[in-house]
């Protein structure tokens, strides 16, 4: 009779006597053709259930170990091949991944600080969520996303950007690379598009994994130049004109027109308006955009959450004008929303319920406060031989002109050993312009005030054995 101990087991007592009879066929304890006893015999004799010892004798038939015959039991296999089982030795996998290195001190992080995220607030609405609207929750969102949230956005836009937008023309994507996907999808792989230069990275990498064709327009100091736009040949163009990253122009009403005008030329023309980062303008009133002075639906206008509350919440929508919007529904309907209806409820009720006034409203303070103290640092450490500091009305991030002779790259190295971290302005370029030389990025959402003036005296002595 097989007898075993089941006093020290963690898991499940059929997987045990599982492993325990299967153990013992391999070492040929138990021999080939050998009769195992029946389920009720070995239940009372190991004190456990006749349901236990039928999910392990199931588990052993399927796997080959014992075969059964009606009327007259278990048996033992045939398991020559078996009995001796070879041992597959796995070739050491040699996966190289990008892992992010860990900075003493990062300038150019467009992070936000985690003691800023609205916790309390967010675990409260949170809590609502999950007891007031449980159905609602595990209910498979629109491909578009939740109506609740659409809505909450529709009155956003229309209370803080003046614009008048119906719920059905808004897309929730998982991030703006989520929403250039579809976009592509939408428009079709086909056709141009014209990506600002410098710009964003992100985009043009996206267009290139998709195989997309794109081309660059050189910005003058009003934004994205309309002649090289024209030469380029495009059909789509994708700006960001009430803050462009990373030089910081705002684009005048002027080239707005002028840019509309473009896009009117042609019937298949369109403009993606990125408004990433207009929160947070430090002096006036908000720009107006693009899309609300559009009167042709030639305007695909872009927005994240990622900046104005979180950069990990990843949420962000598009405003598709009416006839793409139709054409969204008709063929592009079938893919799931990406954003789980959880967090869409969540965020739809951080907005009604006016907690995202009033968290931009606290963050726009925040950040004039501690750009201030920003500047007051850089001015108290660099001299005006040393740094300049080029400035725009919006946006969190500032672009220092460094005087030194040590080369860019050199320079960047020289911190990287002394882990910190930079961003050349060079880099968001297609090609390196000597005009560009010794122009950083200093991203202040995400900098550690206490480490900022260390970092900084680090900077000035680096700068210093190169300076002219």
């Amino acid at each position: 009779m097989l007898t075993y101990d089941f006093s020290n087991i963690s898991g499940p007592i059929y997987k045990e006597l599982y492993q325990k009879i299967r153990q013992d066929i391999l070492n040929g304890k138990i021999k080939t053709g050998e009769k195992l006893p029946s389920k009720r015999t070995l239940a009372q004799n190991l004190g456990i259930s006749t349901i236990t010892v039928e999910n392990a004798y199931d588990q052993l038939i399927s796997e080959g170990y014992l075969f059964s015959e009606q009327k007259k039991g278990y048996f033992v296999s045939d398991i020559k091949n078996l009995a001796k089982p070879s041992i597959i030795q796995k070739p050491e996998l040699n996966i190289i991944t990008n892992k992010k290195k860990s900075w003493y001190f990062d300038f150019s992080s467009n992070n936000v600080e985690t003691k800023n995220f609205p916790f309390s607030i967010w675990a409260k609405l949170s809590r609502e969520v999950l007891s007031e609207m449980q159905d609602e929750v595990l209910q498979v969102s629109p491909s578009c996303g939740t109506e609740a949230l659409r809505n909450a956005i529709a009155k956003h836009l229309l209370s803080f950007r003046g614009m008048a937008v119906d719920p059905n023309q808004i897309i929730i994507g998982a991030g703006t690379e989520n929403l250039y996907e579809i976009l592509i999808k939408l428009i079709g792989s086909n056709r141009t598009f014209c990506i600002e230069n410098p710009g964003y990275t992100k985009i043009r990498k996206v267009y290139e994994i998709n195989k997309v064709k794109h081309v660059f327009a050189n910005l003058d100091e009003c934004g994205i130049n309309i002649q090289e736009l024209r030469n380029s040949r495009a059909d789509i163009t994708h700006i960001s004109p009430n803050h462009h990253f990373p030089t910081g122009i705002t684009m005048p009403a002027s080239r707005r027109y002028e840019i509309l005008g473009w896009a009117n030329e042609k019937k298949d023309r369109y403009i993606i308006e990125d408004d990433y980062d207009s929160e947070f303008r430090q002096n006036g009133n908000p720009i107006p955009t693009l899309q609300s002075i559009d009167a042709f639906e030639k305007v695909i206008y872009m927005n994240t959450f990622s900046k104005s509350i979180a950069s990990t919440i990843r949420i962000s929508y598009m405003v598709l004008p009416e006839h793409l919007a139709n054409l969204y529904y008709k063929t592009l309907d079938f893919y799931s929303c990406p954003v789980p209806t959880f967090e869409q409820y969540t965020l739809s009720k951080f907005i009604d319920d006016g907690y995202f006034e009033k968290h931009i409203n606290r963050m726009r303070l925040y950040y004039r406060r501690k750009r201030l103290t920003v500047l007051n640092i850089l001015h108290k450490n660099l001299s005006q031989e040393e740094c300049s500091i080029i400035e725009s009305d919006s946006g969190l991030h500032l672009i220092l002109r460094l005087n030194s002779r040590i080369s860019d790259d050199r320079l960047k190295e020289s911190l990287s050993e002394k882990e910190i971290n930079i961003n050349m302005l060079s880099e968001y370029y297609q090609s390196k312009k000597e005009e560009l030389q010794h122009m950083f990025m200093l991203n202040y959402s995400n900098i550690n005030l206490e480490k900022f003036e260390q970092a900084i005296k680090i900077l000035k002595k680096t700068i210093s054995n190169g300076r002219g």
